[in-house]
């Protein structure tokens, strides 16, 4: 019997994966990993929080299930697989079905021959060529060295002000890492809001949370990086303004790293991701890749993406490893683009398509609510979640869900993110049979709630206005009755303060009288989620006003500001 020769490129997460896949598969097989970096298996996604200080073992990131170091030493005696670290492969010869490598340390040229191979190769950051990119101080978070740069400036304790370059997760993510050491930070933002997997509202929220923690601004970019004795010493905007720093981190996204699959002509999508269908099979059926160097199809629109998440660059390492042993027997079929992220104290995640990628992709039959109550009840110490769920008008079919707030998100964008991928509707959710007791939950769960508003939306029980919408109407001073129906002493706490009346729920039916005789009169209410505000709708309705629309989410979804 032939021995399979099997050649990975990349040694970071779908590698290894791959590569140990297909050890289970098939332990006769000559594997061999060539990594470029000096360590392997790196859980990247930890950098933050171990430049953050929430672990200090620095070996933890590349440490197995067990505690083991996966080192060149583990990923033989356990694997039987050979790793040639900081070894870089500079071309693959299809024809001859072969690789042609260079050893960084001393130079050295070599080729080697494979039955199959796989191309992980990852990401690269993007890095604009802004001048003084090159000074000392201005740094990427990418790599394991750029994470022990960051963390040694947090242990060192010297710098006093850092600008992060990027609202987005790796942006957001650095930014509580270097808050947490004491630093000042400036988020600077060349679009109009931060974290663009959420919708515009969504994000306003996020931001006003993130603004107690840190300086934001949007719509500028970076000009220059300016610097004395080549060390970083402030940055320029695009508007002229110069903010003094000692430290800059760009993260303005990643680019598939194709360098390799290019000169070897593979496919590459107009994503500039690698081509693979869904056995991970490039256009060359004797090499596959995964991970953060391909393209992958949304399984809502069809649409190709670039997904670089770790966790789907195991499972696509998973079905590549076990496809190259057994044939083209397993498939990853695509993504519908599920993440998360910790902003201080808050989780904000998101799973299928936003609003705004609905409409870009021409769908356009779509219905949307924002709902605001607590993960659990207040007897439990319960934290607010805000939920915005869009879902398809003509059959209540769920396209995305949009989570945020002190609570329990990831419970809640992992519910949305099933719902999803099982085409779930709303109608199927609202008796969705979920785990409940109070340490976990309230009895009528926060995303059951959330389709409760949305199905009573949709069979016209519900008349719901967006945050924006009101703030759209304020601004066009079109007329207005603005009803708070909570009890006055949360009044005096909190308002909106844009020119509301406060009638308490329970006085509502005596008090009809003070409003207008003109049962046309457009009526907005709300309390602090509006659960209130609905009740407060539907008297008024009951009593012959019919332009009543509730403030979708209330106060606790009012990303606009507050009075106190």
């Amino acid at each position: 019997m032939n021995t399979k020769r099997i050649i990975v490129i990349g040694g970071s997460a779908a590698g290894p994966k791959a590569a140990s896949k297909a050890r289970r598969m098939d332990e006769c097989a000559e594997i061999t990993i060539y990594q470029r970096a000096s360590d392997l298996s790196m859980a990247s996604c930890g950098y933050p929080y171990y430049i953050g200080g929430f672990f200090d073992d620095r070996s933890q990131l590349l440490c197995s299930p067990a505690g083991v170091v996966r080192d060149s030493k583990f990923f033989w005696n356990a694997k039987k697989i050979t790793t040639k670290v900081l070894t870089e492969v500079t071309a693959i010869d299809r024809q001859n079905k072969r690789i042609e490598f260079t050893r960084i340390v001393n130079g050295e040229k070599g080729t080697a021959e494979y039955d199959k191979l796989i191309i992980a190769t990852g990401s690269t950051p993007r890095k604009p060529p802004i001048p003084g990119i090159e000074l000392d101080g201005v740094t990427t978070l990418q790599s394991l060295p750029d994470a022990d740069y960051l963390r040694k400036v947090r242990d060192e304790g010297k710098i006093k002000k850092a600008v992060v370059i990027g609202g987005g997760l790796i942006g957001i993510e650095t930014c509580e890492a270097l808050h947490l050491a004491g630093i000042e930070i400036t988020i600077i933002e060349l679009l109009p809001q931060l974290l663009t997997f959420l919708d515009k509202k969504m994000a306003k929220l996020v931001e006003k949370y993130i603004q107690t923690k840190t300086n934001v601004i949007l719509e500028n970019g970076v000009a220059s990086f300016i610097g004395e004795n080549n060390t970083l010493t402030a940055v320029r905007l695009e508007n002229g303004t110069e903010i003094p720093c000692e430290l800059a981190v760009i993260a303005i996204g990643v680019v598939p790293n194709t360098n390799l699959a290019k000169k070897a002509n593979l496919s590459i999508g107009i994503t500039g991701g690698i081509v693979v269908n869904d056995y991970m099979q490039t256009s060359d059926p004797d090499i596959y890749a995964v991970g953060d160097c391909i393209e992958i199809p949304n399984l809502i629109t069809g649409n190709p993406v670039h997904a670089p998440f770790g966790d789907l660059a195991n499972l696509q390492g998973r079905v590549a490893g076990e496809n190259i042993i057994s044939g083209n027997v397993t498939r990853f079929p695509g993504t519908i683009q599920t993440g998360i992220c910790k902003v201080f104290d808050y989780g904000v995640g998101a799973t299928g398509l936003s609003k705004k990628n609905c409409l870009k992709s021409g769908m356009i039959n779509i219905e949307t609510v924002v709902n605001a109550s607590l993960d659990k009840p207040g007897f439990m110490q319960g934290k607010l979640l805000v939920t915005k769920l869009i879902v398809e008008k003509s059959n209540g079919l769920i396209l995305g869900a949009q989570v945020l707030g002190p609570g329990d998100v990831s419970k809640q964008v992992a519910i949305w993110a099933m719902a999803i991928k099982g085409k779930l509707t709303v109608n199927d959710m609202v008796n969705a049979d979920l785990p409940y007791a109070p340490p976990y939950s309230l009895a009528i769960d926060h995303s059951i709630a959330t389709a409760h508003i949305m199905q009573n939306k949709l069979n016209g029980r519900f008349s719901g206005i967006s945050s924006e919408q009101l703030k759209e109407k304020l601004k066009n001073k079109e007329p207005l009755v603005l009803l708070d129906v909570r009890n006055p002493d949360e009044y005096e706490q909190m308002r909106l303060g844009i020119g509301e009346i406060l009638i308490p729920l329970g006085q509502l039916r005596n008090r009809l009288k003070e409003f207008p005789q003109d049962k046309n009169a457009e009526i907005i209410t709300w309390c602090k989620i509006s659960l209130r505000g609905y009740e407060a709708a539907l008297i008024l309705q009951a009593n012959g006003y019919e332009r009543v629309k509730v403030l979708e989410g209330g106060i606790m979804a009012w990303p606009y500001k507050r009075e106190k």
